[in-house]
């Protein structure tokens, strides 16, 4: 597997649980972006975006433009899948305990 899937797959598993871990399941495109920063997983504003809408067309995520910016919230799929409890190929699934 090419380094860049790998990546892919942790950005996108961080993603997921970035939105677990918030009251409303929600959040902006500049906090993930520094979210996944903070992970060592550095993304542009635009790869960002396109991995954002990968996931609400899998309907991990629901997405509203507000203004310039995109908010993202969790759905109910989106959680089982960042807990491990349900897998999407493309997406790391997590270790247990992390």
């Amino acid at each position: 597997m090419a380094i860049t899937q790998i990546l892919r797959e942790h950005q996108r598993l961080v993603i997921l649980r970035l939105l677990s871990e918030v009251p409303g399941y929600d959040l902006n495109e500049s906090i993930i972006q520094d979210g996944l920063d903070r992970y060592g997983l550095d993304i542009s504003r635009d790869a960002l975006r396109a991995e954002l809408e990968w996931l609400s067309e899998l309907g991990l995520i629901t997405l509203e433009k507000l203004g310039s910016t995109y908010i993202a919230t969790l759905t109910g799929r989106g959680e089982d899948v960042a807990s491990g409890r349900a897998k999407v190929s493309g997406i790391k699934k997590p270790r247990p305990g992390e």
